[in-house]
């Protein structure tokens, strides 16, 4: 085995590894989309339309080195997870709902229980930006949140008592719940 070949073998396994994680993620999504208090589709990455031509030109790649070049298919191990992740896994992944939760809030980096929430903070700027702060470890997570929400019927007094039931039990919420007058409780 040659050393690109070594390479695309490497490269193979770090996007079997992101294809399991966003794959986990996306299996817990379904199970507590029903509890969700306030969700919007996740925002898509810059470039996405070029991530999505780099998948059908690894589809191609993969097509051309099976049934032109009759490579053996675990040479196109590393093109093959590479295709899963730029034409299905991200995709799937901006369809799960970020924001509020029953049980926790889903950053843009994956679902935080509040149980592990020490400390919130809002940032404002171009975009209104929640910073959730982990209890135990020196660790941030961000939510970018879309400009113009409203919340549905039920969510303020839901994430208040959330919050109520967060501060009895000893933990610490670093700032009000308000985006600048376009989402108050």
């Amino acid at each position: 085995m040659d050393t690109p070949s070594r390479l695309l073998l490497l490269l193979g396994v770090g996007f079997f590894c992101a294809n399991l994680r966003l794959l986990s993620q996306f299996v817990r999504y379904l199970k507590i989309r029903s509890s969700a208090l306030l969700t919007w589709p996740g925002s898509k990455p810059p470039f996405y339309g070029l991530l999505l031509v780099l998948g059908a030109v690894l589809a191609l790649l993969i097509v051309y080195k099976l049934a032109v070049l009759r490579q053996h298919p675990i040479q196109v191990f590393g093109e093959s997870m590479m295709l899963v992740y730029y034409a299905y896994a991200l995709p799937l992944s901006l369809r799960i709902g970020r924001g509020f939760y029953q049980d926790g809030i889903w950053a843009d980096g994956g679902f935080i229980p509040y149980s592990r929430i020490g400390g919130l903070s809002w940032r404002e700027g171009e975009q209104v930006t929640l910073v959730m702060i982990y209890r135990m470890r020196a660790f941030a997570r961000a939510l970018v949140c879309p400009t113009g929400i409203t919340a549905p019927r039920g969510a303020c007094s839901a994430t208040r008592s959330l919050r109520t039931t967060s501060i009895s039990r000893g933990k610490r919420w670093t700032s009000a719940w308000t985006t600048g007058g376009k989402f108050e409780c």
